[in-house]
């Protein structure tokens, strides 16, 4: 049986589930797949937004509307993406958008939607295919994160928080269903010149003058980094699909590891500051 599963995961012409697929990292990552000779069920609200990759690629894709934030069309699209192909090797969670707006301007209806899509939506793509995956007896599930899983900025702190549960969740997963022959990875961009941005993956919260003046310094601010070429992504998503033991996390770009060693320096030094207090709040053994 083992040999079994290696030999489906190397195969040649795997068959991708790609939530997201119609703009961004989604909609390049699915024509790379679809270039390289894969097989691809491209997912998006809008099922017209994926209408020239049927003309172009044909069989080698599937295109089907999905809004992940209802379970039941979630579970129907993935039966019918596997009942398709016959198979599913990679099943890429990368839906979702970003909430703009303070911790006090943003109501609690505009963060309960945020999670819908990128926290819960991406758990009813996990509990739709895994009952497939265990089936078959193999599979890979990635997830599309951020640096920002690690680092919380201000102004889009909602945002950061929906990456940092995405993280838990997708960790807790791989130790869950690796006795399965499932992988697990998440994939952390930084930075990068996508759709990422534009008005359809943003939503501004109604804002407060208290907070215009450091929104419009902390935009700015945004305006002036560094940005990478998402086009020169792809293969380093496919040495992660094709290695036989996938990392849990992957940078993508090369700004994420510094940022996060700052970050996990300055927490660290932080805890071991405040050591004595909290070791003194243990108690006495028993």
């Amino acid at each position: 049986m083992k040999t079994k599963v290696m030999a489906h995961q190397n195969e040649t012409g795997k068959v991708w589930f790609i939530t997201g697929a119609s703009r961004g990292f989604g909609r390049i990552w699915t024509e790379a797949a679809l270039k390289r000779g894969d097989k691809v069920a491209a997912t998006a609200r809008k099922l017209s937004s994926l209408a020239d990759l049927k003309e172009q690629y044909g069989e080698n894709v599937l295109t089907l509307a999905l809004d992940v934030t209802k379970p039941d069309q979630v579970k129907t699209a993935v039966e019918q993406a596997y009942h398709h192909f016959g198979k599913l090797n990679i099943v890429m969670n990368n839906a979702g958008y970003s909430l703009v707006g303070t911790i006090e301007e943003a109501s609690v209806e505009d963060v309960r939607a945020l999670y819908e899509t990128n926290v819960f939506g991406a758990v009813a793509v996990i509990q739709a295919v895994l009952p497939i995956l265990r089936k078959q007896g193999y599979g890979h599930i990635l997830g599309t994160s951020s640096t920002l899983g690690h680092v919380a900025l201000p102004v889009i702190g909602y945002y950061c928080s929906s990456k940092w549960a995405f993280e838990a969740i997708f960790e807790s997963l791989a130790a869950e269903i690796k006795q399965f022959g499932i992988k697990v990875t998440i994939v952390e961009p930084g930075a990068y010149a996508t759709e990422f941005g534009s008005p359809e993956s943003l939503w501004f919260a109604a804002g407060m003058d208290v907070y215009a003046d450091f929104k419009l310094q902390f935009v700015e601010g945004l305006k002036t980094s560094k940005r990478g070429d998402p086009n020169a992504t792809p293969e380093a998503l496919f040495k992660i699909v094709d290695a036989e033991n996938p990392p849990l996390r992957f940078f993508l770009g090369n700004q994420n590891l510094p940022a996060v060693r700052k970050t996990y320096a300055d927490r660290l030094a932080i805890w071991e500051s405040w050591e004595a207090v909290s070791s003194a709040a243990q108690g006495e053994s028993k």
